[in-house]
């Protein structure tokens, strides 16, 4: 930690009169964990951490290793837009370090750094731009909706526009620039797009994303959920991933040469990505209910294909807009944004690079509605499927050294534990469907 950024983080902090601080950090499941430190704690934490016990967070430390040092990053400042009982907080993101030094390998944080640094060796830095679909309900117990409008649809007096109005100025008190904000094709589904930046930082925008939505939301009366697909028949949640890479300042998957500017790296990276997709849809779509999203005819791809307009391709294109090289992305719409984005954004990381390196051959983009083919026609243009649910995910991921190195061990093994076992609990659990049909005739 740069001595320099840590005083002026320690006087910034003094000088506005912040009584308090809550330090953040993510379990591997992407769950934002905090604990708050009165102001006077502040020296001590900046240059020692704040102990704490792994063994109590879910993927940490085992019993026997369970002493752990949460160390602020200064860098991550920002001062809650909202006073908690009239007292001004901050906020700032930690690293997880061992008590005998260096970083923790479970900490998602830190997964995303080792796979940041593999790119920054090859000479690349990696920005993302999330797209995160969410809805606003009447209660956390029933998916009753606020509203019945659709896509873009602009309403009046409608609460969920001063919400979203709301959730925007405060996400720009906390640093994070927003796009455009709309109201999404499900009733009561909204989303808000953030300006692309560095990964890292990105990831912690989405953790910080989720928290703002939510408090706006509460503090209003109602509840915004991320479940990727809290309502039958409607359309889920998901969050499009725009990413690109930069190379000495530049966009790599930028090429004017090409009648589509897109550069022999893109093509290698999205080759990669279609290729690992399968593999890594366990830490993208992470939830059993996940893959009630990822079902056909509600705009959520599950064929492993791109295109450049095409909607229903796993992978877009976006088109190129003249003077704007540095826009010059691809789009990945399968995660959801109910994932941990340290995890998610590593393997979609680790999937390009892995194009990348092998020179991988990207196949001709697709301009037929997936949708519509015949599994015939899907055949014939080897595209393939997403997993179906989260067991045949599961199964994929345990066969993937890919997503394996890109996690490290001690995650990729406890997330599939973790996973196998929400698995066995929703596969034996009696549901109200069931109930419903056969208990009367059985």
């Amino acid at each position: 930690m740069p001595q320099q950024l840590r005083s002026e983080v320690v006087k910034a902090i003094k000088d506005q009169k912040i009584e308090f601080i809550h330090l953040w950090f993510t379990d591997v499941l992407g769950f934002l964990k905090s604990f708050t430190m009165d102001v006077e704690e502040l020296d001590v934490a900046m240059s020692e951490g704040m102990g704490f016990d792994g063994s109590s967070i879910q993927g940490f430390a085992r019993i026997e290793e369970s002493d752990m040092i949460a160390m602020p990053d200064p860098s991550t400042l920002q001062i809650l837009p909202w006073r908690q009982k009239g007292a001004l907080v901050a906020t700032m993101f930690c690293d997880i370090l061992r008590p005998e030094g260096g970083y923790y390998e479970a900490d998602p944080r830190y997964v995303m750094r080792r796979n940041l640094e593999r790119a920054k060796k090859l000479g690349y830095d990696f920005f993302i731009g999330p797209e995160l679909e969410y809805y606003y309900l009447k209660s956390d117990t029933e998916p009753e909706v606020l509203d019945h409008a659709t896509y873009f649809d602009q309403t009046t007096r409608d609460l969920a526009i001063d919400l979203r109005k709301d959730t925007v100025r405060a996400l720009k008190r906390f640093g994070i620039q927003v796009e455009y904000s709309h109201h999404e094709v499900g009733p009561s589904q909204h989303e808000i797009d953030l300006r692309y930046c560095e990964a890292l930082k990105m990831a912690d925008n989405v953790m910080t994303y989720r928290v703002v939505v939510k408090e706006i939301a509460q503090e209003n009366g109602v509840y915004a959920t991320f479940m990727p697909k809290p309502l039958f028949g409607e359309a889920g949640s998901g969050m499009h991933v725009h990413q690109s890479l930069f190379k000495d300042g530049r966009n790599a998957f930028y090429d004017a040469d090409d009648p589509h500017h897109l550069s022999a790296t893109a093509k290698s990276y999205i080759a990669g990505i279609l290729l690992h997709a399968r593999e890594m849809c366990a830490i993208t779509n992470q939830w059993v209910n996940s893959y009630k999203r990822l079902v056909s005819g509600y705009e959520a791809p599950v064929h492993i294909c791109w295109a450049h307009r095409n909607r229903s391709a796993l992978v877009r294109v976006p088109m190129y807009k003249p003077g704007k090289e540095n826009a010059t992305r691809v789009e990945l719409r399968s995660p959801d944004p109910a994932c941990n984005p340290y995890l998610a954004f590593s393997v979609m990381l680790a999937a390009g690079l892995d194009g990348i390196e092998k020179g991988l051959t990207l196949p001709p983009d697709v301009i037929e509605d997936v949708y519509e083919m015949s599994d015939e026609r899907r055949a014939e243009l080897g595209i393939g499927q997403l997993p179906e649910d989260l067991y045949e995910a599961i199964r994929e991921m345990e066969g993937s050294a890919l997503v394996r190195d890109a996690l490290g061990d001690q995650v990729f093994e406890w997330f599939l534990r973790n996973k196998k076992a929400e698995w066995n609990e929703y596969r034996t659990r009696v549901t109200q469907y069931e109930l419903d049909e056969y208990l009367p005739l059985l």
